[in-house]
């Protein structure tokens, strides 16, 4: 008898192929009210769920005592329930590599954007504001040359760095959990404390996993000890920012801009304040989405369940300590 899955959300023809020549599958591109009940009923029977904003809790594991793996299209999993899955023996795996270069493009742009005012300016042309030669009050900042403050190095992080030092010849300056000596000499970057960064840079860019230590990481008093000409720029997790401090600093002038990609409530409310601010660049949390790269992260996650139903290691999961504790399972 064929194992099930549950597939949730939007996955190319030939993913879903590959999954039902040798799963059964539920797909359900889209969720709501009307299929919710359905959903449940089918995540009941499953051995397997995979798919992209994925919602797991504990109730969900409750309902599902034939589940052995989740494969979420990301690289995050701050949203799932790691210990508990473990506990229960269901492993989790994410797609991590697939997306740094294009998450770091991402990074970059917004950088780019934020410094030169590109959206802001686009906005004076379109509403036809551009009556003569352009003045002072339509300058940006140069990025080439500035000192780029890293906060986090792991592969995203090092990526951006990579486009800075290489690219556009910044000196880069980063505060990790232990230095990166082989990225210091390539790039000629330097490990230092996050005061100093926060002092030093004119670009901070932040690329840390959101956990208990780093929420709220950059605050209010981050921001008080950034240069007033620093641009921020979060591709991180929207939490690992406090926005409200964050919102305070831009319309005070303690930093002079901000690119994001990420907020702490997403989508962002139609009452934000941030909406407001003009020095601010807003994307709608596309760090990596682009056609190919989503493409290659389903198929990632792909490849993840079914080794992992198949008995076998996935080359991504976040807790294999699960497979050792996996407990015997009735079929559906």
């Amino acid at each position: 008898m064929k194992k099930r899955i549950v597939a949730v959300r939007r996955l190319h023809a030939e993913h879903l192929k590959q999954l039902e020549g040798k799963f059964h599958v539920d797909y359900f591109p889209h969720l709501d009210d009307d299929n919710l009940d359905e959903y449940h009923a089918a995540v009941a029977r499953a051995h397997g769920l995979i798919g992209g904003k994925l919602s797991v809790t504990p109730a969900l594991l409750d309902a599902a005592p034939h589940l052995e793996v989740v494969a979420t299209i990301s690289v995050g999993y701050d949203n799932f329930p790691v210990d508990d899955m473990s506990r229960r023996g269901i492993v989790l795996c994410n797609t991590p590599d697939v997306l740094t270069e294009t998450t770091a493009d991402t990074g970059f742009a917004l950088i780019m954007a934020t410094a030169r005012r590109v959206p802001e300016l686009d906005r004076f042309v379109r509403e036809g504001q551009w009556q003569a030669h352009v003045d002072e009050a339509q300058f940006g900042r140069d990025v080439h040359g500035k000192t780029l403050g890293m906060v986090g190095m792991g592969r995203i992080g090092a990526a951006v760095a990579r486009r800075g030092a290489l690219g556009f010849g910044m000196p880069v300056i980063y505060s990790n959990a232990s230095p990166k000596p082989v990225l210091d000499a390539e790039l000629g970057a330097r490990c230092c404390s996050f005061e100093e960064l926060l002092a030093c840079a004119d670009i901070v860019c932040v690329t840390v996993p959101l956990t208990d230590s780093t929420r709220h990481l950059i605050g209010a008093d981050a921001f008080r000890q950034m240069k007033r000409s620093a641009i921020f720029v979060n591709i991180a997790r929207g939490p690992v920012v406090d926005e409200a401090a964050m919102i305070t600093a831009l319309q005070e002038g303690e930093i002079a801009g901000a690119g994001l990609d990420v907020f702490e409530q997403e989508p962002l409310p139609a009452t934000s304040p941030l909406l407001a601010l003009p020095q601010v660049v807003l994307l709608p949390h596309i760090g990596s989405a682009t056609h190919e790269t989503r493409a290659a992260m389903a198929q990632l996650a792909v490849d993840n369940i079914v080794l992992a139903l198949q008995g076998q290691a996935p080359p991504n999961g976040v807790n294999f300590e699960a497979l050792a504790m996996t407990p015997a399972r009735e079929q559906p």
